[in-house]
């Protein structure tokens, strides 16, 4: 592998099972002079694991935008950097995305590499049908904001996507019922990758008892995936409402509020269509690149 010099590399790590990182994530960390790791503790055996000699450098939410500073400073001076995260791909539910747009910022190259994610790997095994995800990462800790939270997504046509820790899990899975209801499919991924990996299936409306039934399913780290909401009977007429809408001139936000109180059809649902719709149809006026 030919390394490039003065730049950042993004570096995913295993979920659990050391197996799955890519031997092009391993030449890449023995190549690089700084690793920035967001728990340089956690980091350093698995880098000595791998016969990683590289500096570490503590990056994490707390001090990450002095960190940026540092690590422009490395790669003005020619050295090369990969970031790393605990576990999976840096920056996704993680620190990493302002470090990221501050090396950008200052001309620098930015190398992603492919790896690990818990979100794709639990989504891979979710068996779900939807072709499309929202990937939302943590909800707000506190019952009233996460459910104030969910009440945005509770109409959206796709597969939602969380991240949780073991000692919110159970209010969590509860804030999700309550929401969506107790319909809605949920698929429960703890300790991917790792001896204790377990992937759950049920209704939402089942998932608190499931998870109380052992105390073992409450520790690790989670995925949760909740099918997406149903086609509204509304539906139809709201796009049909929408389009003419939009035809009209009216914004985006706009439209999609009117074409709610007049048919009923889902507000979220509708205003995602809208930005669609508009899409397309910028896309068709716009004068054809190839003249």
């Amino acid at each position: 592998m030919t390394q490039e010099a003065a730049a950042l590399y993004v570096v995913p790590t295993p979920l659990g099972n050391l197996s799955d990182m890519t031997q092009r994530a391993i030449e890449v960390l023995r190549q690089v002079d700084w690793v920035a790791a967001e728990d340089t503790r956690h980091s350093a055996p698995l880098l000595k694991h791998f016969g990683v000699s590289a500096r570490l450098l503590a990056t994490h939410e707390h001090n990450e935008e002095a960190a940026a500073g540092q690590i422009i400073a490395r790669l003005e001076a020619g050295e090369s950097v990969a970031l790393v995260s605990d576990a999976g791909t840096p920056a996704i539910s993680d620190p990493g995305a302002r470090l990221v747009a501050r090396v950008r910022a200052a001309g620098f190259r930015v190398v992603p590499l492919p790896g690990p994610c818990a979100a794709i790997t639990a989504l891979s095994a979710s068996g779900l049908l939807s072709p499309h995800f929202l990937f939302y990462g943590f909800l707000p800790a506190k019952t009233r904001q996460r459910e104030e939270a969910l009440r945005e997504l509770a109409d959206l046509p796709c597969a939602l996507v969380f991240y949780e820790a073991p000692h919110r899990i159970v209010e969590m899975v509860a804030s999700l019922a309550a929401v969506l209801g107790a319909s809605r499919t949920l698929v429960v991924a703890r300790e991917l990758t790792k001896l204790f990996e377990t992937i759950h299936v049920c209704p939402l409306g089942e998932a608190v008892d499931w998870l109380n039934a052992d105390a073992n399913r409450q520790r690790g780290e989670f995925v949760l995936i909740v099918s997406g909401a149903e086609p509204d009977k509304d539906a139809g007429d709201g796009e049909r409402v929408l389009g003419l809408l939009l035809a009209d001139g009216l914004p985006v936000k706009q439209a999609a509020r009117l074409a709610h109180v007049i048919t009923g059809a889902p507000k979220n649902a509708l205003y995602a269509r809208a930005l669609e719709l508009r899409a397309v149809a910028e896309a068709a006026e716009a004068p054809d690149a190839l003249g």
